[in-house]
């Protein structure tokens, strides 16, 4: 099993086709079956969520988060096809993945959509799957694609009261802007693997 796990994260860390997996591994077919059984199990978010809360209490943490840093990002999608829309925006056509991430940047949920979904129609997606499965979140910090209807939607439906984490427009080039930086260093993270 330890030489099936070697292989599958082989082939995300590479990104190499599974059937071109080196021969020292085991069957790539073998190890395609056991990385979607686990995807469509639920296996590889028990681990996520058991790394996570492990590291969280190694920090002084609770394990479970009370405010997260929400944010999107478009990306452009392959010739493969799929889900896709166009990011008037961005102005890219393809995906759009919504991270709520906690102040320490671990990733606690995703949700990927069409690019063409905006991000407050997006986020409803994203608090209707992780409402139940964080029960101490209660603040959410966001930026202004967020504002507006969403901030009463997510407060009356969720419990979740969202900030508005504003850019001062008096500023010119790039500013550290404050608790953004946490979600936008995970996607830097995320892009680099």
């Amino acid at each position: 099993m330890r030489e099936v796990v070697n292989a599958i994260i082989y082939v995300l860390r590479s990104g190499c086709a599974w059937h071109l997996l080196p021969h020292d591994f085991p069957p790539s077919g073998t190890v395609y079956d056991y990385s979607r059984r686990w995807q469509r199990d639920g296996t590889w978010e028990l681990i996520h969520q058991t790394f996570r809360d492990q590291v969280r209490i190694q920090a002084g943490r609770d394990a479970e988060p009370t405010a997260a840093i929400l944010d999107s990002q478009s990306a452009k999608t392959n010739e493969q096809g799929g889900i896709d829309g166009y990011d008037a925006g961005k102005k890219i056509t393809g995906r759009k993945r919504h991270l709520p991430v906690d102040v320490m940047g671990l990733v606690l949920a995703v949700v990927v959509h069409s690019a063409g979904i905006q991000d407050r129609d997006g986020a409803k997606l994203l608090f209707e799957r992780i409402r139940n499965r964080f029960q101490r979140l209660t603040l959410i910090w966001a930026d202004g694609g967020y504002a507006g209807k969403l901030v009463a939607w997510a407060k009356e439906r969720c419990d979740l009261n969202i900030e508005i984490v504003k850019r001062n427009d008096d500023l010119t080039g790039f500013h550290v802007l404050p608790r953004r930086w946490v979600v936008e260093r995970t996607f830097g993270w995320l892009g680099r693997h």
